[in-house]
């Protein structure tokens, strides 16, 4: 092999490994969208999840990236009854991000997993819970659900992820 192909190669590697690293999209996402706010984190997360275990909602820390808060409304995720206040205006975002030239215009090739978590997020929020499709070439997005996906999807394959 050339040092040409080695580096090319190497290119393509790098170019797989940034598309694992999908924070990086997700960070992007949201800072292009001015009603976005990521996932709140520690305390402000399990006030969060316990408002919505109020309602009758059961949803993992994982399983939304983003939250879209519309204009006008302010959250105080500190506050229990802030958030209860809202919670129903809130939608939960899922990131998916790309960066492969396989993606087109309309999203075709964009390869992604939805986790047994995002599923059951989606099917719980019903229309509050939405799929952010981010193609890092073009810096488009397309929002979507998780039964839109499934609708459109080519084709899936459904694993088990574990960890010894």
């Amino acid at each position: 092999m050339n040092p040409i192909d080695v580096i090319n190669s190497k290119k393509q590697h790098l170019a797989r490994y940034a598309n694992q690293n999908g924070s990086n999209g997700e960070l992007i996402t949201i800072e292009s969208n001015d009603n976005w706010i990521p996932r709140p984190k520690g305390n402000e997360l399990k006030l969060l999840l316990s408002a919505l275990e109020e309602t009758g909602i059961s949803i993992k820390r994982s399983s939304f990236d983003a939250l879209s808060i519309p204009k006008g409304v302010t959250v105080d995720f500190n506050d229990l009854e802030s958030i209860k206040g809202s919670l129903s205006q809130i939608v939960f975002i899922e990131i998916k991000s790309a960066n492969q030239d396989r993606v087109k215009e309309d999203f075709t090739g964009f390869f992604f997993a939805l986790t047994e978590n995002e599923i059951k997020a989606a099917e719980a929020l019903g229309n509050r819970h939405q799929v952010a499709l981010f193609n890092k070439k073009t810096s488009e997005i397309l929002m979507t659900t998780v039964s839109e996906i499934i609708n459109r999807a080519k084709s899936s394959t459904w694993q088990v992820s574990v960890q010894l």
